[in-house]
């Protein structure tokens, strides 16, 4: 059952653009892996048009560590 309801609503969101094409995280068959291969792809083709480029990262992993615990479930 879980599997067609991510079906559904996996269909439902590309189609009505809720989710964005680039999204690589939590989609199936897209992993980091893909994500810097398309990158990776992305630079490659900025560079041979003597563009420039700008990467910021930004590592989330203990984000919410720092939060009110307590804060956090009265947002939610």
């Amino acid at each position: 059952m879980e599997r067609v309801i991510v079906k559904y609503l996996s269909d439902y969101l590309y189609e009505d653009k809720l989710i964005s094409r680039q999204q690589h995280g939590f989609i199936r068959r897209k992993s980091m892996s893909t994500n810097l291969l398309e990158t990776l792809n992305d630079w490659t083709l900025a560079i041979d048009n003597g563009d420039s480029i700008t990467a910021a990262y930004i590592d989330f992993a203990k984000a919410f560590d720092n939060v009110s615990h307590q804060k956090l479930f009265h947002k939610l």
